[in-house]
C-alpha cells in the first residue's frame, strides 16, 4: 500500500475491523473466516496505485454491507 496516502491506509485498516468484528458472526466460526480474510487483504498487499486500493477498499465494503444485511 502506498505510503503517500494515509487515508487510504486508515480505510484499510478500518474495513478489515469492521469486517473482523462482523466475522464473530460467522456460520463456520471466527477460527475459520478469520484467516481467510487476512488471506484476502494481503493478496491486495501489493498494490501500489491509488485507484486500485480505492477499487478494493470499495469491494471490501461491498461483502461488509452484505454480511451486515444478511
Amino acid at each position: 500500500m502506498s505510503a503517500r496516502n494515509p487515508e487510504l491506509r486508515r480505510q484499510v485498516v478500518a474495513i478489515y475491523k469492521e469486517l473482523l468484528y462482523l466475522g464473530r458472526d460467522y456460520p463456520q466460526g471466527f477460527s475459520y473466516f478469520r484467516p481467510r480474510l487476512h488471506k484476502a487483504f494481503m493478496a491486495n498487499a501489493h498494490l501500489q496505485d491509488e485507484d486500485a486500493i480505492r477499487s478494493a477498499i470499495a469491494k471490501a465494503d461491498y461483502v461488509r454491507k452484505e454480511e451486515s444485511v444478511g
